[in-house]
């Protein structure tokens, strides 16, 4: 039996990297999955890839920093599978590697848009629909940029802390009603979002994975068990916890 077997889950960001393997996990582990993305293609190639290995899928497109569109989103999970259960809220973007001073608002705004305030609109319709299911768990991506400062990713830096404080915050007030929170704060994970960013900055990587003690970048697919685990009922104590799978980034 899967560890979310016969749950509902949903999942953002889930066109590819990290989402893309979480939405897979949840479907592997026995649930069906909302597979929710802007990016259009990528989102259906997720959907077909899980229903394709047997699990059930259902994509749909949505702008996390628009209210109308998660609303959306979260009543297609309820519409088409009767419930939610579950929910991964991993949509993000990086932004420019600019430092503070020089940093566009401009991409601000829309850094804080997508990584924070998308988290929190998530939330805002996610958590009804649990509490009238009589419970839930949810998961946000945050980062270890969420723990410790990085040079030129203030607006970035500023979204995942965002996020950390938010999921302690929502752990707290509805631990009694049946929903757990928690964020997991990935390390460097070979994704579309650092393959961009060590494309446009090549120094960077020997200073990347020096900077990891287990001396590689992490995989997707090790984001997406962790994720997978906090929404399980193995994990039936956890809320308010932040997780971070780095490679011991922040141990040193």
């Amino acid at each position: 039996m899967g560890l979310v077997e016969g749950k509902v889950a949903l999942v953002t960001g889930a066109s590819s990297g990290i989402g893309r393997a979480s939405a897979q996990a949840f479907a592997r582990e026995g649930a069906k999955v909302v597979v929710v993305d802007v990016m259009v293609d990528g989102g259906e190639e997720t959907a077909t890839m899980i229903r394709n290995s047997g699990g059930e899928a259902t994509y749909f497109e949505c702008d996390v920093s628009k209210a109308a569109q998660v609303e959306a989103a979260v009543a297609v999970a309820v519409d088409t599978y009767g419930r939610l259960d579950c929910a991964h809220n991993n949509a993000g973007i990086e932004g420019p590697l600019t430092p503070t001073a020089d940093y566009p608002e401009a991409d601000w705004d829309r850094v804080l848009g997508i990584n924070l305030k998308g988290v929190w609109l998530c939330m805002k319709y996610e958590i009804p629909r649990m509490l009238a299911g009589g419970g839930g768990a949810i998961v946000n991506t945050a980062s270890v940029a969420g723990l410790v400062g990085f040079r030129g990713l203030p607006a970035y830096s500023a979204s995942k802390f965002g996020v950390n404080g938010i999921t302690k915050v929502a752990a707290l007030e509805y631990a009694q009603a049946g929903i757990r929170v928690n964020s997991v704060c990935p390390g460097v994970i070979q994704t579309p979002m650092v393959d961009r960013l060590v494309a446009a900055h090549p120094e960077m990587t020997p200073a990347l994975l020096a900077g990891t003690p287990l001396g590689r970048f992490g995989q997707p697919a090790e984001i997406a068990e962790a994720a997978v685990w906090l929404c399980s009922d193995r994990a039936s104590f956890v809320t308010g916890h932040t997780m971070a799978v780095d490679g011991a980034f922040i141990a040193q």
